[in-house]
């Protein structure tokens, strides 16, 4: 990397109707593109919020092929711009499951990066309770995407909690993060969350959230944002649909790595 990049994160209040949340994505994205922002990325779930959990299987798409993929392909293609596309549901092996699946787009519309979610939620306190692993089949691998402007790391949501994925993915100037928390979870640890993962890889780290109150009941917390290598919040959207942008500055990946040499201290190192 040489000069700074703008780059975007969606945030999202999505519904029930894919089609809508199309229609709501194609604004925003155009939005950001408008802006300068040149890596964009999608919140987890922004095609669909179902009323039950297993809405999203009958939406689920063969890999390369259904019209949520030929939207985020299109959309890359049509403001030139690197879209990191949040999550979709994929087709999985096993019955009455998905792939809870991110997909990434180059400035031509190929797709260029699959990340299949890792660690799925679980959460019951009181009358609040999930569990993705009834409905998502976990993926296994460690992706990073590299592009001309930066060396992305591709996680997502429950992702954020498990600092062994990061450190897999080696050293990164960017990493992202499309989540879907909830809103107990996220008013407790999100930020410090965000911030600490920016801190120990030494990297910034985007984050597109959900935010809002959903058709479905559901409450999720927001607060997409960008962190800095520092652990500093550039940018922040509390709640409600819209956007944040901010810089991704390889002087200030340089200069917090050059006088902080945390990486080069490593005792233990961990691969993929």
């Amino acid at each position: 990397m040489h000069a700074s990049i703008k780059i975007a994160a969606i945030q999202m209040v999505s519904r029930i109707s894919p089609e809508i949340n199309m229609q709501h994505a194609h604004k925003l994205i155009s939005q950001a593109a408008e802006q300068g922002a040149k890596i964009i990325l999608l919140p987890e779930y922004w095609s669909i919020l179902g009323r039950r959990d297993t809405d999203k299987l009958a939406y689920a798409e063969e890999a390369g092929v259904g019209p949520l993929q030929d939207f985020m392909s299109n959309l890359a293609r049509e403001f030139g711009v690197w879209l990191i596309g949040g999550t979709i549901p994929l087709v999985s092996a096993e019955a009455g499951k998905v792939l809870n699946t991110l997909l990434a787009y180059d400035t031509q519309g190929h797709q260029v990066a699959r990340y299949d979610k890792m660690h799925l939620f679980g959460f019951t306190r009181g009358d609040e309770s999930y569990d993705e692993s009834r409905t998502i089949t976990a993926g296994n691998d460690v992706i990073v995407l590299e592009t001309p402007q930066a060396r992305i790391g591709l996680a997502i949501c429950y992702d954020l909690r498990f600092p062994e994925l990061f450190r897999a993915m080696q050293v990164c100037d960017l990493i992202v993060m499309p989540a879907a928390f909830t809103y107990t979870t996220g008013r407790a640890h999100w930020e410090v969350l965000l911030r600490a993962r920016a801190i120990e890889n030494q990297c910034y780290v985007l984050a597109a959230a959900q935010g809002g109150e959903h058709e479905n009941g559901r409450r999720t917390w927001g607060h997409s944002m960008l962190v800095d290598p520092w652990g500093e919040v550039q940018s922040e959207l509390a709640d409600g649909e819209g956007f944040i942008i901010g810089d991704l500055d390889p002087a200030k990946l340089n200069e917090v790595r050059v006088s902080l040499p945390a990486l080069e201290h490593r005792k233990l190192t961990f691969s993929a």
